[in-house]
């Protein structure tokens, strides 16, 4: 059931849309290819079973937390359509 002059559906295509774009930014960051034996970050290494379990790994554990913690650009996205939620 629609609300307002939006269209039936219309709720789930938005939700739809926002769980699409995230699938497609996590693909977009994925890392394939040799890991490394060495933090490209502090140097430290990295354990051979998070070498195995991650094709590809840059980043020790805490340095890969630590850059994980500094992304808001995956958050910052504003589906919401009302003039409240684009003045914050």
């Amino acid at each position: 059931m629609a609300s307002g002059w939006a269209r039936d559906g219309a709720i789930q295509d938005q939700i739809d849309a926002s769980v699409n774009d995230a699938v497609q930014f996590a693909r977009s960051n994925l890392i394939s290819g040799a890991s490394a034996e060495l933090c490209d970050e502090c140097g430290e290494k990295i354990p051979q079973a998070r070498r195995l379990a991650l094709p590809g790994v840059r980043y020790c554990v805490a340095c890969q937390a630590a850059i994980e913690g500094n992304d808001t650009s995956a958050k910052s996205f504003n589906r919401r359509g009302s003039k409240d939620s684009q003045l914050r």
